[in-house]
């Protein structure tokens, strides 16, 4: 999902965004100066992986690292590291 793939390095710069402050999509492609639909691909990738989570209601959800995530963040780390 990070590694070895053309969009983990998109997907590393996602996680370490959502980490620093949550935001929606909209938010994230403007902050991370990508095009809004490639945001959300790749958003859809991080939570079909139960890496990141949506919370709102649907519209403007805000994402941010599952538990499962945080559980096991020193790993994620080390990929992150690994990807950028």
């Amino acid at each position: 999902m990070f590694t070895g793939t053309r969009g983990g390095p998109n997907r590393a710069r996602l996680v370490r965004a959502v980490d620093e402050r949550p935001r929606n999509a909209n938010q994230l492609a403007d902050a991370l100066d990508l095009d809004y639909k490639t945001v959300r691909h790749h958003l859809d990738v991080l939570v079909d992986n139960n890496v990141l989570e949506a919370s709102g209601d649907g519209y403007g959800d805000i994402y941010l690292p599952t538990d499962q995530a945080r559980t096991h963040w020193e790993t994620v780390e080390e990929i992150l590291a690994e990807v950028e």
